[in-house]
């Protein structure tokens, strides 16, 4: 069945034009139990979010489409409203337009052509739409308690229609420096050392961390500090300084490797926030892999720096591929091209029909 622009389109605003902000999706999940509905999908509908399934003629392998419906705040800095889907210059724009329900638009539209065709002609094809990816509370380990197993993947985040090969892992770390607490006027003469000092030493000693080992496709682990705080008066060495730090790894790191690298380099205490995102990467001879390039030769293979929820589908056959621009991802005037939303749909239905032929 060929793509027409028309009903991509049509289902992307209206996706778009509901703020279905992690946890807060349940007007998003309703809004997609009736399409599916509408359009003659099976779809379940539970806390996870929504569940289709396309069972084959005979016995076979399981193929699913991941992506999530949740989004993050609008924020400020938009030249447009963020929730009115508006399609300028064939970019559609909105938040969440590319992270991800251009994916999720693009897999509901290739298991509704999938059906049309018959269904696959062996094993199952599944689409998963799950909710809080965005968050410290992804739905997706439940979803795939109840999915049965899964075989292959293909997680729908913004790629560009590239394929994300390997992913980093993230682990995120709190440091807290102490310091002395006196007279801002004093501290020179009385060699007072401020937490602050003792956080930005430490600052500036990450970019020389983890320098000993580099993945061939994912590079060196790196960590980045993204949040400080510290000070109780402008007149008052600060007691305590704390810096937020985000770590994205490689395989050549375990997490509990990063976290004492950290604790064994740096003076202030470190103490962890999140480390359960670890990286993944495409096995190799992936027979998904081989399917995906011979359908879209022209993508390109990479290793994407941002997480998803392929962690937690690490252990199938999985790559990350969407349509859309990682880099808008988050970022006010979010947007998806209207030409990869079309080209996505037809690269999933067809791998779908490779990999469950």
């Amino acid at each position: 069945m060929r793509a027409t622009t028309d009903e991509e389109v049509a289902l992307l605003a209206e996706l778009v034009a509901i703020p279905s902000l992690s946890g807060n999706e349940s007007a998003a999940v309703a809004h997609v139990e009736r399409w599916c509905r509408s359009n003659g999908l099976p779809a379940r509908v539970d806390r996870t979010g929504v569940f289709v399934e396309l069972r084959g003629r005979t016995p076979g392998p399981t193929l699913a489409l991941a992506s999530h419906l949740d989004v993050v705040p609008a924020g400020d800095g938009w030249a447009r409203a963020p929730f009115d889907a508006r399609i300028e210059d064939g970019f559609l724009y909105g938040r969440g337009a590319g992270d991800a329900k251009a994916s999720v638009t693009s897999m509901l539209l290739a298991a509704r052509d999938t059906a049309v065709a018959g269904g696959p002609a062996c094993g199952r094809l599944v689409v998963l739409l799950t909710l809080g990816e965005e968050s410290r509370n992804p739905s997706m380990p439940e979803a795939l308690e109840h999915a049965g197993p899964i075989d292959a993947a293909v997680i729908g985040e913004p790629t560009g229609l590239d394929i994300a090969v390997a992913q980093r892992g993230l682990v995120i770390a709190e440091l807290r420096a102490s310091g002395e607490q006196r007279h801002a006027g004093h501290a020179p003469r009385c060699g007072a050392q401020g937490a602050i000092e003792t956080l930005a030493a430490d600052i500036l000693k990450l970019g020389g961390l983890f320098a000993s080992r580099s993945h061939p496709v994912l590079g060196r682990t790196s960590a980045t500090p993204t949040m400080l705080s510290g000070g109780i008066s402008r007149n008052v060495t600060p007691p305590e300084a704390m810096a937020t730090l985000d770590v994205r790894t490689t395989p050549d790191w375990t997490h509990d490797e990063v976290v004492s690298e950290l604790r064994s380099a740096l003076r202030s205490e470190v103490r962890v926030v999140s480390d359960r995102l670890v990286p993944c990467r495409t096995p190799e001879g992936s027979r998904l892999l081989a399917c995906a390039r011979a359908i879209r030769p022209a993508s390109h293979t990479y290793a994407s720096p941002t997480c998803s929820d392929w962690v937690f589908l690490r252990h199938a056959d999985a790559i990350k591929c969407g349509p859309g621009n990682s880099e808008l991802s988050h970022r006010p005037d979010e947007c998806v091209s209207l030409q990869q939303l079309i080209e996505a749909r037809g690269f999933y239905t067809a791998l779908a029909r490779e990999y469950l032929a």
